[in-house]
């Protein structure tokens, strides 16, 4: 799907949304994403939001890497580029939102539909219908009409029983004047495992691939794929994108394995287009960072799940003290932040070592959910602009002596927050994931 514009020919976009959370846009994503994929349409996926995880499974399902559209931490300007570049050479850019259409930040904004109105993107709502049948057709005229500049131009019923059943809500919503592209019948069978923080990780669903056929099957089946694509829009030609966050280094080694998984492909990309060499290491198979890196990065992930190999990775350990004494740039962000701690306490409570460069001691056993945007000014050495925006999702907590700390930090409304992190000298690390530049 093509649209012309002043002789270039641009990508058509469209965005699936919910009333909620939990109505099931994830594998109706991952469903439309492998059904295209199926028929020749090439499809490029993207997140609404500051998601890792779901980015994973879409880009799995696609057979290409997904992005983050963060119409919160992102800028206008980074949105439309990114965008832009995400729909370069496929057919259609296809975004997955978050949580129910117009649900944001405590500022009310950096909702789904907020990055619909930004991209012109027309919106199709994905509405669980177990438990309700005429009443479908006041609730998606509700979610049409609330905002004039959010087009909803299609809808998709989840969860529905019967044959019965959907024919009295195709013929509800036939008053709306809104398209229904189809009815996914309840099915045991579309419904991805979850953790505390979310999905569990592609890689750790059991016969992945023989999940995601069949979802592209009863996607294939029960929604009408071309109907859908006529409704997309073109994506709009992205204005040159503001400066990338600057790399940590010249040589960036970079963790990245089941523990260290959580990682901003945006970021990457921008290090990569100003210069910067990355490599790879994984701590779980006991690798060190490059010894010819200065800088080291350990994103977050679930390293709580991983306490007693992390423990015993003792060449992973020596690597990192090997940087800190070569003044590399040592950055861990939330899960990079525990394990630069002396102690990780486990959810069984067993204590396991860690590197010890940060006189930090964290444990998940006493759960407690932390999450919301997070407005960061930093007083260490990171190359950034002193004014970040980033993001908190952990249920650990961490206790430390008394150190300077990494952020001061304000939540999306602007109210004062404790101050996060710790730094000592070019070693440093806090729960916050680092965004974009404020």
């Amino acid at each position: 799907m093509w649209a012309k514009r002043g002789g270039i020919f641009l990508a058509k976009g469209i965005v699936i949304g919910a009333p909620r959370s939990g109505s099931g846009k994830t594998v109706i994503t991952l469903g439309l994403l492998a059904a295209f994929r199926r028929r020749g349409t090439v499809v490029a996926p993207a997140k609404t939001g500051p998601d890792y995880i779901d980015p994973a499974f879409l880009g799995r399902a696609a057979l290409r890497d997904a992005v983050n559209l963060d119409p919160w931490s992102m800028s206008p300007a980074r949105l439309k580029s990114l965008a832009a570049t995400q729909a370069t050479g496929a057919d259609l850019l296809l975004v997955e939102g978050v949580m129910g259409l117009f649900d944001g930040a405590v500022d009310n904004t950096g909702s789904t539909a907020d990055l619909a109105e930004l991209l012109e993107l027309p919106v199709v709502l994905v509405v669980d219908s177990e438990r309700q049948s005429q009443s479908v057709a006041p609730l998606v005229a509700g979610f049409a009409n609330w905002r004039p500049g959010v087009r909803v131009a299609g809808v998709i019923l989840n969860r529905v029983a019967t044959t019965k059943h959907e024919r009295m809500l195709v013929d509800a919503l036939s008053a709306t004047g809104i398209a229904c592209l189809g009815a996914i019948p309840r099915d045991a069978a579309l419904v991805v495992p979850e953790r505390h923080l979310g999905l569990v990780l592609p890689g750790e669903v059991t016969a992945f691939e023989a999940f995601i056929d069949n979802a592209a099957e009863t996607i294939g089946n029960f929604i009408d794929l071309d109907r859908l694509l006529s409704l997309a829009a073109p994506i709009a030609e992205g204005d040159a994108p503001p400066q990338p966050l600057r790399p940590l280094g010249q040589h960036i080694a970079i963790a990245r394995d089941d523990a260290f998984a959580f990682l901003y492909p945006h970021l990457l990309d921008g290090w990569r287009a100003m210069g910067a060499e990355l490599s790879f290491f994984s701590p779980l198979a006991d690798q060190a960072p490059s010894a010819g890196s200065d800088a080291v990065f350990l994103p977050g992930g679930y390293p709580e799940l991983h306490g007693e190999k992390l423990a015993a990775a003792g060449v992973f350990k020596a690597g990192l003290i090997a940087a800190r004494d070569r003044d590399a740039l040592i950055y861990g962000e939330c899960g990079g932040f525990m394990v630069l701690g002396e102690t990780l306490v486990d959810k069984a409570g067993q204590g396991h070592a860690m590197a010890g460069l940060l006189p930090v001691t964290t444990r998940i056993d006493r759960p407690k959910r932390i999450l919301g945007y997070r407005r960061l000014v930093h007083a260490g050495d990171l190359p950034w602009p002193g004014r970040l925006h980033g993001h908190e999702f952990h249920y650990s907590s961490a206790k430390q002596s008394r150190l300077t700390p990494l952020f001061a930090a304000t939540d999306a409304r602007g109210d004062a927050l404790p101050p996060m992190g710790a730094v000592i000298g070019r070693v440093m690390g806090s729960y916050a994931h680092v965004v974009d530049a404020a």
